[in-house]
C-alpha cells in the first residue's frame, strides 16, 4: 500500500488503476492513528483478492487542497475511485472515528 500528500501523486496513481480505495488521513488525528492498521489490513488482504487497490493519502493542515477538492470535512475518510471519480465514500464519524465492521462493511457494498 502506498502514501501520497499531493494532488499529482493521487491523480497518478487513480490514472493507473481501474478502482481503488483511497484513505484521507491526518497525523494529528486519534481516530486516525486507530484506524490506519484497520485500513493496512484490509488492503493487504483485498488487493491479494481482487484488483482494487489501496492507497493512504496523508492530508495534515487545514490548507491541503486535498481537503476541498475531494469535499472531505472529516477524517478518516475511505473512499472509493472508479478511474479518477468518486464512486462511494465511508465518511468518519465526528468524536469517534470508524472501525474495522464499518470498513469491511464499507468494502462488501462496493463488491461489484
Amino acid at each position: 500500500m502506498k502514501e501520497v500528500d499531493n494532488e499529482k501523486d493521487l491523480t497518478n496513481f487513480l490514472k493507473s488503476c481501474k478502482r481503488a480505495f483511497v484513505l484521507f488521513y491526518s497525523t494529528w488525528c486519534p481516530f486516525c492513528k486507530s484506524f490506519l492498521p484497520i485500513f493496512g489490513k484490509y488492503a493487504k488482504i483485498e488487493e491479494k483478492r481482487r484488483q482494487d487497490r489501496f492507497l493512504r493519502v496523508k492530508i495534515d493542515g487545514d490548507t491541503n487542497p486535498l481537503w476541498e477538492k475531494y469535499d472531505v470535512k472529516v477524517v478518516p475518510t475511505v473512499i472509493l475511485f472508479e478511474g479518477e471519480e468518486v464512486s462511494k465514500r465511508l465518511v468518519g464519524a465526528a468524536g469517534s472515528g470508524r472501525n474495522e465492521k464499518q470498513l469491511k462493511d464499507f468494502i462488501d457494498t462496493c463488491t461489484v
